[in-house]
């Protein structure tokens, strides 16, 4: 099935996420595309009108239209909306700079920092395409399987364009999905980055059959964390009490649809980093992330000890078991300090 003439917003990234989007976009009756780099993936989805590899079993709306052809989807589509892992965000800007026009804004639902620079998404989207362009990030508790079949979500949209936020919001919003909007994106990328981290830590301390007190503890105290990050980087604290921080904190690190924490689970139960990779078979964006997030803690003078451990574990060659004893050795102190 070709693409329609004209689409309010198109999706960049056919993966579960971006496809959950998609469909929820297309609840609004207007025409979505859906791009992805696949080939034979996008055509099997025009043929079979679904997403198997990720989503089996869920009938694409007809008003969902997937694309393999980018200049296609970018000129046929109003405003975009990117969905892949944040390691090739940079270079899904940079291939379509040339081709948006003035008026295209740009929204994401990548959780990540940049690897390498560790910066935040939208700074590299302004180092793209300019910081006066309307730009958009959206984070909250969202697994995809559960967008793409209609449970109730919540998310938050924050922009540096009230107006931008409101109709991406509009555009999204139905009976069973909730955006609320907001102006920090600071804060919604900080939350959307850390909480992968610290889902991996989860894993690993349910592996270790440390048992719910653990994780309650580990959760409050990572959410500490990420305020002191949020704090430094000019986050407002507000945003992460709300669905973008606290929220999708709580979901990562409880429920074993997340990716990160069923690769911490892996590792505390004995497996290689080689064998948990394998046994999840899709990206993990904790294990980049902890290195981005240990490399801002380590340049702003952070303590996130949480994230260290992690770092640790992933990068270090610490084994689950050194990562708890070295947490539980640190020295006393407030709890509020």
């Amino acid at each position: 099935m070709s693409s329609p003439y004209h689409a309010p917003v198109a999706v960049l990234g056919a993966g579960s996420w971006g496809t959950a989007l998609a469909i929820q976009l297309a609840h609004s009756g207007k025409p979505v595309v859906l791009w992805g780099r696949d080939v034979r993936q996008i055509r099997l989805m025009q043929e079979t009108r679904e997403n198997s590899p990720y989503l089996a079993g869920i009938h694409l709306p007809p008003n969902l239209y997937p694309e393999a052809e980018l200049t296609r989807v970018v000129s046929h589509s109003d405003d975009i909306l990117i969905a892949v892992p944040s390691h090739a965000f940079r270079e899904t800007i940079s291939a379509i700079a040339p081709l948006i026009s003035p008026s295209t804004r740009i929204a994401w639902a990548t959780k990540g920092l940049e690897p390498g620079s560790h910066k935040l998404l939208k700074e590299v989207a302004q180092e793209m395409v300019g910081n006066r362009r309307p730009l958009a990030v959206i984070s909250g508790p969202t697994f995809a399987h559960e967008v793409a079949v209609g449970l109730p979500t919540a998310v938050t949209i924050a922009a540096n364009d009230s107006s931008f936020s409101t109709q991406l919001a509009t555009h999204l919003h139905s009976g069973q999905f909730r955006p609320y909007t907001s102006t920090d994106m600071v804060g919604v990328s900080i939350g959307g980055a850390v909480k992968n981290v610290l889902a991996v830590a989860a894993g690993i301390a349910d592996g270790l059959g440390f048992g719910a007190n653990t994780r309650a503890a580990l959760i409050t105290r990572g959410l500490a964390e990420m305020m002191r990050l949020n704090k430094v980087l000019g986050g407002q604290r507000e945003t992460l009490m709300g669905l973008a921080g606290l929220g999708d904190l709580v979901l990562t690190c409880t429920d074993d649809q997340s990716r990160n924490r069923r690769f911490g689970l892996y590792l505390g139960q004995g497996k290689s980093l080689e064998q948990a990779r394998a046994a999840i078979d899709q990206v993990v964006e904790g294990v980049q992330t902890a290195r981005e997030v240990y490399a801002l803690a380590q340049q702003h003078g952070i303590e996130m000890p949480i994230t260290e451990r992690v770092y640790g574990v992933l990068y270090q060659k610490q084994t689950p078991a050194k990562a708890v004893e070295l947490l539980l050795a640190r020295e006393q102190k407030i709890e509020m300090d």
